[in-house]
């Protein structure tokens, strides 16, 4: 009887683990807590990668627990505070959003295996560059989305142009050539700041620069940004785009959809709600990268996006590592890439997303990605946001250097405030 009762409990035991029941008490598994934003990957996505990773590691196990983006920065600097081993061992934060934690001393420098293990030289700029303070790695890409040019296939037709324009004078021709008949060249909001950047990033300047001293200050007035603004007042000349809004208000998916616009600059998902706005429009659409100086290239783009980092006070840095080496690995970008409609981390696996219209113009422009400012507190410039005025007042026909030269000293003000 007693041999039937221990066969019978190890049976049980069995069985038991086997259902996962008592899989980490048995095997000894230590569990990694990852926080990954709301939206940032589909269900679907996150439970191959759990399996896969707990299968190929078979001492760790993924513990992984969704945000919201709402007071989020808050949430995260109260997870870095806290004692050893009590909150998250990855998180994932937005690209621009690094330096705050940079800032206060949080996360762990990530330098070694950036360079030695995870192919950083191949890196997207525009999520690389946001999460490195020094020379020292912190923050490590994840996945990348920028803007791209959504044009009217039937309108580009109509007005003889048989293919995208590859420079920004043959962007300015053709919209000209497109802006006639009832027809918007393109629509462009006046206060569109993201798209103005690039045309900066393009012309060589900046909207902020550190000094050797290590001092921050507003460049709106610098020949090459001045360039850049020049730029965008032609270009948004060529519509009916509001000089005091932005692209939100009124969002300019539905403008495009509702009237004969043939162009706006936006990321390509936004096509879908066009579509579901207008479905008169379904295979109308096409995408092109953002031109630049030259056809050798295509313009600069501000790019957002994730990086993953690691928090000091976890007491598992190798099983936190090892989550982000498999999560910005070629295999499980690769999946994401295709799952999300991203641009993946790195400029070498753009072949990945090649036969997504969309998502190929957009990875083209990815390569000359860039970010905000790497200021701590850059934040609080984006919350009065001066360049939103400075833009508007250049539009309305004020001096530009004069304006430019308000917005940066707001700027040099603000980041020196912090």
């Amino acid at each position: 009887m007693r041999r039937r009762l221990l066969a019978l409990i190890c049976v049980c035991a069995c069985l038991l683990t086997a259902c996962g029941v008592l899989s980490d008490a048995g095997s000894g598994r230590r569990t990694v807590t990852v926080w990954l934003m709301k939206g940032s990957a589909s269900d679907a996505f996150l439970a191959r990668f759990t399996r896969d990773f707990e299968r190929t590691h078979d001492d760790l196990r993924l513990d992984v627990r969704i945000q919201e983006w709402t007071g989020i920065g808050a949430k995260v600097q109260e997870a870095l505070g806290r004692p050893d081993g009590d909150g998250p061992d990855v998180i994932e934060v937005g690209n621009t959003q690094v330096a705050q934690y940079v800032d206060g001393g949080g996360l762990i420098d990530l330098t070694l295996e950036s360079m030695r293990d995870w192919d950083m030289d191949h890196w997207l700029p525009g999520l690389a560059e946001p999460g490195r303070f020094s020379g020292h790695q912190y923050g490590v890409p994840w996945y990348a989305a920028n803007r791209v040019v959504i044009y009217r296939k039937d309108l580009f037709a109509q007005a003889g142009i048989t293919e995208p324009p590859k420079t920004r004078d043959r962007w300015l021709a053709d919209t000209t050539k497109l802006d006639t008949g009832g027809v918007q060249g393109i629509y462009l909001s006046g206060q569109d700041w993201y798209t103005l950047s690039g045309f900066i990033w393009d012309e060589g300047g900046d909207l902020a620069r550190q000094t050797s001293a290590g001092r921050w200050e507003g460049t709106l007035q610098t020949p090459a940004a001045l360039r850049g603004m020049d730029f965008y007042r032609q270009l948004q000349a060529l519509g009916a785009g509001p000089v005091d809004a932005d692209e939100e208000h009124p969002p300019q998916g539905e403008v495009f959809a509702r009237e004969e616009v043939a162009q706006i600059v936006a990321v390509p998902g936004l096509a879908q709600q066009i579509e579901q706005t207008n479905p008169e429009l379904k295979g109308k659409l096409g995408y092109f990268p953002v031109p630049g100086r030259t056809a050798a290239r295509p313009g600069a783009v501000f790019t957002g996006g994730s990086d993953l980092v690691i928090p000091k006070n976890t007491d598992d840095r190798a099983g936190a590592t090892a989550v982000v080496a498999a999560l910005a690995g070629t295999t499980w970008q690769t999946d994401l890439a295709r799952t999300m409609n991203y641009v993946p981390n790195k400029t070498s696996l753009a072949s990945a997303v090649a036969g997504e219209e969309g998502v190929a113009a957009m990875a083209a422009g990815a390569a000359r990605g860039r970010a905000t400012p790497a200021a701590p507190t850059w934040a609080a410039v984006e919350a009065e946001n001066p360049i939103k005025t400075y833009m508007t007042k250049v539009l309305q026909g004020a001096d530009p250097a004069t304006e430019a030269d308000r917005a940066s000293r707001r700027i040099t003000r603000t980041l020196s405030a912090g």
